[in-house]
């Protein structure tokens, strides 16, 4: 063993640059590691091995090998500061998250590593690793683990005072209740990690993540114009970071203008010079959307659906509205279609939109009822009659308010005659 390491020395990582194959470089920085020297510079050559080799790793696909490097490496630990064995460990945990398909791993490294924190009383380093095995929890569906972890992290935090954390667990507790559907808490969560950054200085990247889940928040209540404006805040601030959540900002920008009927700006926000830089299936996704809006077309949004799938139902913020979507391109195609008849035969408004006729006429029967328009079914001949706009008459409306004057009148008077009479 003594035999085969390596001196900490720059020499040595200078050799792993120079390898030949990943695989050489990894067994070099391996045969580093496993020096015995414990001096001041030998433990920062360790530290820059341990980097290099969890970027190999990684690179090199190997997610069981990052894992037992956590493992090996847990003796170095006691040698060096507890901050660095942080930034060491939330690193390698970083690293076997970059490497598709490790959900599984990560959950179960995340535990091994709040196990070994408890063991070493590593507070500090424990509830980051509880914090993102929360997140990885809730990535699963995990739904009710996640929020028990979540639950008795925030209450230790809190009495901690660690503002920067709070921040990152409420915001995840934020996006949990969302998951659950529960909208009056993730609201609450979502203020409370809002409290917590305007006490500190919050990174622009984390405040990029509230303005993202305050714009979500804000979707969901149908408030497309303040959600607009947090997602435009979002994509600001990822913008300027170069961040991949950048383009899900933009999406959701263009899915609220879409929202409030304003299609026609689609084009003009991909086309500007922050929309440039964002092009591709995401954007166009949104663009087909928006023109099947702007055309009132069924048929196009249906096309729009197949076509960009993994774009549009796939995405579970932009599937929640997709049914409301689909609800307002089917009326506003109904009342295309019906314009020009004054009674047409269902069957035939139903071969147009190409949908069948029950499920045609349930929806024109919904129309009446919400005053979409004018209209009757006459079902007994299988047809739609449809009313010219009724002219509002105001002698009724003006008829009450005298009533209501002349009750008011005839009421002072009273109160006049019993003072009189008293």
């Amino acid at each position: 063993m003594s035999s085969s390491y390596l001196p900490a020395t720059t020499d040595s990582i200078a050799q792993s640059l120079e390898a030949k194959s990943p695989a050489e470089a990894i067994a070099i920085l391996y045969r580093v590691l496993e020096n015995p020297s414990s001096t001041s510079e030998a433990l920062r050559i360790k530290e820059q091995a341990i980097t290099n080799l969890s970027d190999l790793l990684r690179q090199e696909n190997r997610a069981e090998e990052l894992r037992n490097l956590l493992t090996q490496l847990r003796p170095f630990f006691n040698l060096i500061p507890k901050a660095k064995t942080a930034k060491i460990v939330r690193g390698i945990i970083d690293a076997v998250a970059k490497i598709p398909g490790t959900s599984d791993l990560q959950i179960s490294l995340c535990k091994e590593m709040v196990q070994w924190t408890r063991a070493e009383k590593r507070t500090f380093l424990r509830q980051r690793v509880e914090a993102r095995l929360a997140a990885l929890l809730m990535e699963s569906k995990e739904y009710s683990e996640a929020l028990n972890l979540l639950s008795g992290l925030i209450k230790e935090v809190r009495r901690l005072d660690d503002k920067l954390l709070l921040v990152d667990i409420d915001l995840l507790e934020s996006k949990l209740h969302f998951s659950l559907r529960n909208l009056p808490k993730a609201k609450a969560s979502l203020t409370a990690a809002r409290t917590a950054a305007n006490a500190i200085y919050v990174p622009p990247a984390q405040q990029g993540t509230i303005d993202l889940q305050s714009g979500i928040l804000h979707a969901e209540e149908k408030d497309y114009k303040t959600a607009y404006s947090y997602f435009f805040e979002a994509f600001e601030a990822f913008n300027a970071l170069e961040e991949p959540r950048a383009v899900f900002s933009l999406k959701y920008m263009l899915l609220c203008k879409i929202m409030v009927s304003q299609a026609d700006d689609v084009a003009g926000i991909i086309s500007s010079k922050a929309g440039l830089q964002y092009v591709g299936l995401e954007l166009d996704a949104m663009k087909a959307v928006a023109d099947a809006h702007s055309k009132r077309s069924l048929k196009l949004f249906e096309t729009a659906l197949r076509d960009f799938r993994a774009q549009l139902e796939e995405d579970p913020i932009v599937h929640r509205h997709l049914s409301s979507l689909y609800d307002t391109l089917l009326e506003q195609n109904l009342c295309r279609l019906i314009e020009p008849f004054s009674r047409v035969e269902i069957a035939h408004i139903a071969e147009l939109i190409e949908l069948p006729v029950d499920h045609v006429e349930k929806k024109l029967s919904q129309m009446i009822l919400d005053k979409k328009f004018a209209g009757t079914l006459d079902q007994g001949a299988g047809c739609l009659i449809i009313f010219d706009d009724p002219k509002t008459d105001a002698i009724y409306s003006e008829t009450l308010e005298t009533i209501s004057n002349v009750g008011k009148v005839v009421d002072s008077l009273y109160v006049r005659s019993a003072k009189i009479m008293a």
